[in-house]
């Protein structure tokens, strides 16, 4: 008798049974989630294009256009997969994202701004493993833990220790790029997934202490490149470094007040078009909607990334086990990293290089938050199945 080690036959069989059928998946999406993300994602293409258009022309928002054509595409794929797929694929996803984590620090990696977080590919493009990683690590979790919390068990020591093996093994590489930022993303979710997963207390605890000894690490001991921690000591004192952070963030500043109610108009910013603010495409597109779309726009951007984290939290709520641990995480790294991103333009957060998700330029960003999006959609509509499909009876 043939076998199937891998247990893919077992996965995908149910899945003609009370799966999502070819007439009515599409009904089961949450197209509101996928329209929301294609909006947010619309609008970055074109602040991208104002903040670049006087050095670069067309050529980085047509790159950046071509990258949500791709995640989109990556997107809708995942919502023709059954859940129970991806969680078997998980373990590969999540060793594939290791090995990238891995290539990046070595001689393969690319150093951009004192962080090694790159590696180029053909063509003039670059692949971000750190930002995939987290796309692995959300499954992961959840795989690794969803089996005890589906039957109403509590989860043993050894399985939180193991779940934070698994999650500390990436955020010990990305912070050997260093890239802080996408460690605090990681670390993030790993706490949420792990804890929602049923973790005793003492663990959540002990983990967000030791976040915080690392963070105060970074500030005060040679954890982080020069660079990036130059950033950060500028943030609590902008003359340390008055020709490159102080001043980089002076002018963001300068430019969301300048946007007044209303806006200074699209492609009309003083600092924006005028090329003030270095790397404005990607660290600081926010200040292109708070300068040219005023408080309007930026608000408005603001509701969109929150109507996604919150569309992603109502999926979890409906969702088995794995579903709701995926949706979990993919809600906390959407709303962390956006927290994080426009803090740092506002001056209430450090300046950590993390991008707005959708919005700012970077293929690797953009395809990684369209793969989210693909999860969560993949979430609802099974979950949506299993209440009305047949099998629900």
């Amino acid at each position: 008798m043939s076998r199937d080690p891998l247990g893919v036959r077992a996965v995908l069989t149910p899945a003609r049974r009370w799966g999502p059928s070819s007439r009515t998946s599409w009904l089961r999406v949450d197209l509101g989630l996928f329209i929301g993300a294609a909006g947010l994602s619309l609008v970055g293409v074109v602040l991208v294009w104002s903040a670049t258009r006087e050095t670069h022309g067309a050529g980085l928002a047509l790159k950046q256009l071509l990258a949500v054509a791709i995640g989109m595409a990556c997107a809708v794929g995942l919502t023709r997969l059954d859940v129970r797929v991806v969680r078997a694929l998980a373990p590969v996803v999540y060793v594939l994202a290791v090995v990238g984590l891995v290539a990046v620090i070595s001689p393969l990696g690319s150093t951009v701004n004192g962080s090694r977080s790159w590696i180029r590919l053909p063509g003039g493009f670059t692949l971000q493993p750190s930002e995939l990683m987290k796309v692995a690590l959300a499954i992961g979790l959840a795989m690794l833990l969803a089996d005890r919390a589906d039957r109403g068990l509590r989860q043993r020591n050894r399985d939180v220790a193991l779940a934070w093996v698994v999650a500390g093994i990436p955020v010990v590489l990305v912070l050997a790029q260093p890239d802080l930022g996408s460690a605090l993303v990681l670390v993030a979710m790993a706490v949420v997934i792990i804890a929602a997963a049923g973790a005793p207390w003492p663990w959540t605890v002990a983990v967000v202490l030791a976040g915080v000894g690392v963070t105060v690490a970074a500030f005060t001991t040679s954890l982080l490149s020069t660079y990036q921690s130059n950033r950060l000591k500028a943030f609590l004192d902008p003359s340390l470094d008055p020709q490159g952070i102080g001043y980089q963030t002076r002018q963001v500043r300068l430019a969301i007040g300048s946007g007044g109610l209303s806006g200074q108009g699209l492609f009309a910013g003083r600092q924006t078009q005028g090329g003030y603010i270095p790397f404005q495409e990607t660290d600081f597109v926010f200040s292109v909607a708070g300068e040219e779309l005023g408080f309007v726009g930026a608000l408005g951007l603001v509701l969109l990334i929150a109507f996604i984290v919150v569309r992603a939290a109502v999926v979890a709520r409906r969702a088995d086990t794995f579903g709701r641990l995926v949706s979990l995480g993919i809600a906390v790294w959407l709303g962390v990293q956006a927290f994080e991103n426009i803090g740092m333009n506002l001056g209430l957060t450090p300046v950590t290089g993390l991008p707005l998700p959708f919005v700012s330029y970077g293929g690797s960003a953009m395809i990684a938050s369209w793969i989210a999006v693909g999860l969560v959609g993949t979430v609802a509509s099974s979950s949506s199945a299993a209440r009305t499909g047949p099998g629900a009876a």
